[in-house]
């Protein structure tokens, strides 16, 4: 089956069976008015949260005891909980570290609205026309009140319904999809929670069974009654770093298929190495078929964690050139993301740092053997100033190359905001790819929304007013949620994919996406939720064709290996193809 909704038909779920058109026109009107403004400004992204009703503030509890989770929250998680055909947004909310802290004894008041807990809020467009969102956090039974870092998307028990998966401070928590609106909590039947200080997690099928395994990344040893006091540069106190406290291990779930999960990372070899983990994102690195696991560790080597089969893995990240850069050294790893940024068929990783560290671009020579190219595609000087945390590939401009987003904030007092109250912030970043040219960073031209200077960590990124092009979630430390809405172009032809299995995990995870173009080319992409910094992104595959105005087909390998071809595809719209609807691929017949 193939499903092509033009401009998203907006009223109409995902699940609809039917052909629906709009004109461009209508679809331009009912994501809302603004929406293309920039014609006359040149705006790339313009920041609407506020305006559409995303309006909230995180917490996060600072006491001047620089309790050291305080600084490295929150994340953001897209996700379409109500199967409506929009996404809706999860954020992450921090919360009293000390619960013996006074509220006067806070640096920070915690917001009137949205705390304690974290929110829920739903994305009214396909309700009403109008990019416009309500929070439904009690109705939806979430809002769990503890110390938030990140969330991770996944239908794990192949109902048709994502469910969620929220990382913290302390314990875990699994809210499995109830289909009509609500979730429940199912943390202990399902044997996944971890009382420790877990930042990133990724929804991954590891052992190609069919259904969703959890990784979940875990950072150090902290706890507030071992608080140690750290000075800055100054010697002034100041956040500590991961060296000041001992790394713990990983964890990895294994899915039994029945609703419950096994702890299998130290048969699967996970045990090994471990450092202090904040990025993960699982993507078949060497073209075997299998998912493997790459972990960003701060200020330790990453691990690269090859998928040997049988339920095994081995850290392959020294020897294949990710565990350290390119001068030997380990970097204070937060975000990573991978994706074919080159389109020659293999993914490649891009990881962000602290300040005076330059982010890094491991190139991929297709087999699972990198290279440090920073320098050679111009990531390094521009990286410099900042300290980043998330980031994702996406064609923001539609032009058929994947760009890059960094959102930016310190960790450690920034010298000319000294004296602020929060004196760690810092602009984000849009860097455009220019292919062979490399990189340049375009924010100063982005328009307003990139000249804000906040504490910026957790980025998601996706379609949110369903007009054809990725708009960006940032979830800024103590501060407000921003809404980026992509207004850099109507000019360039889309195509949006989303896949639903049938053999296969439900949402398709680790699938990849070949589009088929007239020249002859196949630009690969992957279906993921994973990646950016304590995140969950849109599963939805999004490619730009610049001014192509038809393609070849759009090619899918599935988990496990089974790839079929649709060819009967029309640009400018959604395109929902159903695990054993299409032409079954062979090779041999097909290229000829």
């Amino acid at each position: 089956m193939t499903q092509s909704i033009n401009r998203y038909a907006i009223g109409v779920g995902l699940q609809a069976l039917a052909v629906f058109t709009l004109s461009a026109c209508d679809a331009t009107d009912r994501a809302g008015t603004g929406a293309r403004d920039h014609i006359a400004d040149n705006t790339l992204f313009r920041e609407v949260a506020v305006e559409t009703g995303l309006d909230f503030r995180h917490f996060n509890g600072a006491s001047g005891a620089f309790y050291q989770p305080e600084v490295f929250g929150p994340g953001v998680a897209l996700l379409d909980y109500d199967n409506d055909g929009d996404l809706d947004i999860y954020l992450l909310q921090g919360s009293l570290l000390d619960p013996d802290t006074s509220t006067e004894a806070l640096r920070f008041a915690p917001p009137v609205d949205h705390w304690p807990g974290d929110r829920l809020f739903r994305n009214e467009l396909n309700r009403s026309g109008q990019l416009q969102f309500t929070d439904v956090t009690e109705q939806a039974n979430l809002g769990h009140t503890g110390y938030g870092q990140g969330a991770a998307t996944g239908d794990y028990d192949n109902d048709g319904d994502v469910d969620l998966y929220v990382t913290n401070f302390g314990s875990n928590v699994l809210y499995r999809n109830n289909g009509d609106g609500s979730f429940t909590d199912v943390t202990r039947q399902a044997g996944v929670d971890d009382p420790r200080w877990s930042t990133s997690a990724a929804f991954t099928d590891y052992d190609l069974d069919g259904d969703l395994d959890l990784f979940v990344a875990n950072y150090v040893q902290f706890t507030v009654t071992g608080n140690k006091r750290c000075a800055g540069s100054d010697g002034q106190v100041d956040y500590c770093g991961p060296e000041a406290y001992d790394a713990v291990p990983d964890r990895l779930f294994r899915n039994e298929g029945d609703g419950t999960f096994s702890d299998v990372g130290s048969g699967a070899g996970l045990g090994t190495a471990y450092g202090p983990g904040l990025g993960v994102t699982c993507a078949d690195f060497d073209a075997d078929g299998r998912q493997d696991i790459y972990v960003a560790n701060d200020g330790a080597e990453n691990q690269l964690w090859m998928n040997r089969g049988a339920g095994g893995f081995e850290n392959t990240a020294l020897m294949s050139g990710t565990a350290i850069n390119a001068y030997g050294k380990a970097e204070a790893s937060m975000g990573v993301t991978a994706g074919d940024f080159d389109n020659d068929g293999d993914e490649d990783l891009f990881m962000t740092h602290l300040d005076r560290e330059s982010n890094t671009l491991y190139l991929n020579d297709g087999s699972a053997n990198f290279h440090d190219a920073t320098d050679r595609f111009r990531l390094g000087r521009v990286s410099l100033p900042y300290t980043g945390f998330g980031s994702e590939w996406f064609d923001y401009d539609n032009d058929g190359d994947l760009d890059l987003f960094v959102a930016n904030g310190a960790v450690k007092i920034e010298e000319d905001q000294r004296g602020e109250a929060y004196p760690y912030k810092e602009k984000n970043q849009l860097i455009r790819n220019d292919g062979p040219d490399g990189f340049t960073d375009v924010s100063t031209a982005a328009g307003p929304a990139l000249a804000l200077h906040e504490v910026s960590r957790g980025a998601a990124f996706g379609d949110i007013d369903n007009d054809g092009d990725v708009d960006i979630v940032v979830a800024n430390n103590n501060g407000p949620v921003r809404l980026l809405r992509n207004e850099a172009t109507d000019t360039n032809h889309w195509l949006t994919v989303k896949l639903q299995g049938s053999r296969t995990n439900r949402d398709g995870l680790g699938a990849r996406v070949g589009l088929l173009r007239k020249e002859g080319e196949t630009v690969w992409r992957r279906v993921h939720t994973d990646g950016s910094y304590v995140s969950a992104n849109d599963p939805r595959v999004h490619f730009g064709l610049g001014d192509d105005t038809e393609v070849e087909g759009v090619l899918v390998t599935w988990p496990g290996g089974n790839s079929e071809v649709w060819r009967d595809i029309v640009i400018d719209t959604l395109q929902v193809l159903q695990q054993g609807s299409g032409k079954p691929w062979k090779t041999a017949t097909e290229s000829s």
